[in-house]
């Protein structure tokens, strides 16, 4: 079937129902509801056989649904009605939740139910936007496909819904913080249902802010709302009963003012933090940094908010991996999380600069430093475990190891080209050595997500985890140990080196870096490369005016042919939107 995805972004949903039904078979494509666009014409254009809303924020027109069936994709078990359904499911510690397919209708989320499967809340929850991409969309994919599957049998009646229950948008009144009385527990449950969007307001230090994120502390106290320390640029601040990491602000800005960036919290602060101690991670505290070995390997983890690295964050992180390196295990696995493993670069830090060019420089190439730590070891074998979400420099970093594994529930974008960068990372090396230059041409120009099986059969993954987001650190940590215990990796290693030193021999390394990072100069240094523009537009949530080209184009399953392109001219802010992840509920 040809099916046509309608969403009010190209989040990380959205990717994944983009690359899935590809994988089934479908050809899709892509149409944003945007202010500007008459989205029924739109629909028309495409005449697609099937619409599906991954994630629509915004009513779907009657001159739509009543000329073509339209699968909404609601984040909530049947009957629950309503715009911030995942929000009070976090904060109000729902045990469990679901995601319902429902037919669109007059009545927003009171459709006729055409799929729904239940999903578990992790207990606590991490953030809800760690959850939706989780456990939410596996569960959303599930659902998804069912209801695809129903439709184009033709045979399948959907199910009216009895009475639901519609609460309305849980605004900044519902999520407010008492710092005097609340308890950690409270304080957590309510920072981490508004995490990534919209942020829990609140006064701090003088100025008003958006808090993003929250970590228990286990050992620091205070008064209640005071400011306790910094941790790898979180602050820690007092509650009623203990204690919170936050690890991101941002500055509250006047309505019709573009939206701040969400910066590490002591950045945000800047001048406006009070003295306090950098307190380094006790055992079995948070950090986003950690170390552990089990069985000859070693785990390096680490989890940056939204999966952005900035330059601080690379020089940590290969600080870490250097220490890790001296330890005595043949395997070092790389990630192990459940949320993103890295996106690359970080915007907002680089944004926010006083001089956006030289941070972006500075950034790369602390990320190329680390890509090179890893390209270049050759006493052990490096694996890089794929538990969420990789994109631009961050799915990079990934193929610099000797294995790459994912969750089945991971969409890889290994292209840079949506946020007008050439790339750099190694990726000329390390993506034609997977899959050969072709292929590596035509990832980074068509610059659309994969599905975690779709990227193992094209040779970018090598091993594919089927399992809950909460088991994968363990499925491999598993494995990992049962590599460094196989008799062949020994030997394995040693190829890995020779093979090194050849690849050395016909290009170095320094090689791809000058020539890349030449072309990344050029752009980071021009001020009208469209990379500041797409930056700035990213940053600060300016939507695109017109859906992306590469989105509106029909893109054909892998078992059927492409029908006749039906695309649209646009360019222009908006189509990062393909590589990052808003985290849109």
């Amino acid at each position: 079937m040809h099916v046509l995805l309608v969403a009010s972004a190209f989040n990380s949903l959205t990717q994944r129902v983009h690359a899935e039904l590809r994988d089934h078979g479908h050809s899709v494509a892509v149409e944003l509801a945007l202010p500007s666009v008459d989205l029924a014409d739109a629909v028309r254009r495409h005449g697609p056989d099937l619409v599906v809303a991954p994630m629509l924020t915004s009513a779907v027109p009657e001159e739509i649904w009543s000329a073509h069936t339209c699968l909404i994709v609601h984040p909530g078990p049947v009957g629950d009605r309503g715009p911030s359904s995942l929000d009070r499911a976090v904060q109000e510690g729902s045990p469990r939740w679901g995601v319902t397919v429902l037919q669109a209708n007059a009545e927003m989320d009171a459709g006729d139910v055409w799929a729904t499967v239940e999903c578990p809340v992790p207990d606590p929850p991490e953030s809800k936007s760690a959850w939706y991409r989780g456990e939410v969309a596996d569960a959303a994919l599930e659902a998804v496909l069912l209801a695809v599957e129903r439709f184009a049998s033709g045979t399948y009646a959907p199910e009216p819904q009895a009475e639901g229950r519609a609460r309305p948008l849980l605004r900044q009144e519902g999520r407010r913080i008492d710092w005097q009385r609340d308890g950690t527990e409270r304080v957590l449950r309510v920072l981490r249902a508004a995490d990534s969007r919209p942020g829990v307001r609140d006064e701090l230090l003088g100025g008003t802010w958006f808090l993003h994120g929250g970590h228990p502390e286990d050992r620091l106290r205070g008064r209640p709302g005071e400011l306790l320390a910094t941790r790898a640029g979180a602050v820690c601040r007092a509650t009623a009963d203990g204690a919170v990491w936050i690890p991101e602000l941002r500055a509250h800005r006047a309505p019709g003012r573009p939206a701040a960036p969400k910066l590490p919290a002591a950045l945000a602060l800047g001048d406006l933090l009070p003295a306090l101690p950098e307190v380094p991670a006790s055992a079995g505290s948070w950090s986003d940094i950690g170390y552990r070995e089990e069985g000859g390997a070693g785990f390096l983890s680490f989890a940056f908010p939204g999966g952005a690295m900035s330059t601080a964050h690379c020089r940590r992180l290969l600080d870490a991996y250097r220490a890790a390196c001296t330890r005595p295990t043949s395997v070092l696995v790389l990630g192990g999380g459940r949320d993103f493993f890295s996106n690359g670069i970080h915007l907002g830090v680089i944004e926010a600069a006083a001089d956006p060019a030289e941070e972006s420089w500075a950034n790369i190439n602390a990320m190329d430093d680390l890509v090179e730590a890893v390209l270049t070891t050759t006493d052990r074998l490096v694996v890089a475990a794929l538990g969420g979400n990789a994109a631009a420099g961050g799915a990079v970093l990934a193929l610099a190891a000797d294995e790459v594994w994912c969750r089945s529930g991971v969409v890889l974008n290994p292209h840079y080209r949506l946020m007008g960068l050439y790339g750099s990372e190694f990726w000329t090396y390390t993506l034609p050595r997977r899959v050969g230059p072709v292929l590596a041409e035509r990832l980074t120009s068509e610059a659309l997500p994969l599905s975690a099986e779709a990227a193992r059969r094209l040779g970018l993954v090598d091993r594919t985890i089927g399992c809950p987001p909460a088991a994968f650190g363990g499925r491999a940590a598993a494995l990992a140990a049962r590599l460094a215990g196989h008799p062949a990796t020994t030997s394995r290693i040693a190829v890995k080196k020779a093979r090194r030193e050849l690849d050395e021999a016909q290009r170095p390394l320094a090689a791809h870096r000058a020539a890349e990072l030449d072309r990344m100069r050029q752009t980071f240094f021009d001020p009208g490369a469209p990379y500041h523009a797409l930056r700035r537009a990213f940053v600060r949530k300016e939507r695109p005016d017109t859906t992306p080209s590469h989105l509106a184009r029909s893109v054909p399953g892998r078992h059927g042919s492409p029908p006749a392109a039906r695309t649209a001219p646009v360019t222009g802010p908006g189509v990062h939107d393909a590589a990052r992840d808003p985290a849109a509920c």
